[in-house]
């Protein structure tokens, strides 16, 4: 009897889980297989046209090549070492100082409309539209259309005649006041990306830390001292790598307004004329090559600098 009830008392073990049965290996393949196809296309357009330029680049900078000829011949190390022995190919990085302080504005302003528009504000979706529209416009047309805002008896001059400041300087005639003018340029239009990429950061954040800060008695100054500026830490740190990448690399903009004149040449308008003015593709491709190692050590100093860690607000 004791032993009938200790087996019906006696729960009953489990039958083992029947083992899922393992998919087809021509469909596990095409599982396989199924994302590289779908990358296939613009892994064929990135190689295309960015590595396979930029490794002809690397081996047009040794060689004496004049970019029309079809022979060229190695010369070594020859481009860099008259980059570097001739201090005139560097002195055109002086004007890339103008840039850097019109990016430190344009991060400024751009982060301080951000902050403004990610609260309840009247208009703000116009105001939106307005700061981000100079960035969609090409930037050949800004080019022309800022040549004729600056020029003598022009928009600028005009404008300011209107508040009695009658001005006959001409405002891309001297190296300083062109530098300034065409960095006021880059300002206007490259303002509206910046100021996209920290709404977007902004608006990211969790409203309830916005909730729990105003019950607590924190004012605007100090939901942006707490809880946006730490929020963005990693989208700050993205523009100002952009920022310098941007001001090293400036081209546009001078080149169509200035073409280099007056002191405004900058270092990629200097590579374009050594390749298409001069016909020194070899020495264009080194200083193109030197530019891109600079830019890419800048940006490898500020990550080490300002390392993007993970922010956790909560």
């Amino acid at each position: 009897m004791t032993d009938t009830t200790e087996k019906a008392a006696r729960p009953k073990e489990a039958a083992p889980a029947a083992r899922p049965a393992r998919a087809p290996r021509r469909l596990r393949l095409r599982r396989g297989l199924t994302p590289w196809l779908f990358l296939a296309a613009p892994l064929v357009l990135l190689i295309t046209f960015t590595y396979a330029p930029v490794a002809n680049m690397v081996a047009y900078s040794f060689t004496d090549w004049d970019g029309v000829s079809p022979e060229l011949s190695y010369t070594g190390a020859e481009n860099y070492v008259e980059l570097f022995t001739r201090p005139e190919l560097f002195e055109v990085f002086f004007v890339s100082g103008y840039y850097l302080a019109a990016s430190v504005i344009q991060i400024v302003a751009a982060l301080y409309f951000a902050t403004v528009l990610s609260f309840n504000v009247r208009f703000r979706n116009f105001f939106k539209g307005i700061l981000f529209f100079p960035y969609l416009i090409n930037g050949v047309a800004i080019g022309f259309v800022f040549l004729y805002f600056f020029q003598d008896g022009g928009t600028l001059d005009s404008v300011l005649s209107l508040f009695g400041v009658h001005s006959d300087r001409a405002w891309l005639g001297t190296p300083v006041s062109a530098n300034v003018s065409l960095a006021g340029v880059s300002v206007w239009r490259y303002m509206g990306l910046n100021f996209v990429l920290f709404l977007g950061a902004i608006q990211s954040i969790p409203g309830e830390l916005y909730e729990a800060a105003e019950l607590d008695g924190a004012n605007r100054w100090h939901q942006f001292r707490y809880i946006i500026a730490p929020g963005i830490r990693p989208v700050l740190s993205l523009t100002v790598i952009l920022s310098i990448s941007g001001s090293l690399s400036a081209f546009e903009v001078p080149f169509i307004m200035t073409g280099g004149a007056t002191g405004t040449e900058t270092f990629v308008i200097q590579t374009v004329k050594l390749a298409f003015q001069f016909n020194k593709t070899g020495l264009a491709s080194a200083a193109a090559v030197v530019l891109l190692l600079i830019i890419l050590a800048v940006t490898w100093v500020q990550r080490r600098l300002v390392p993007d860690d993970k922010v956790d607000l909560v």
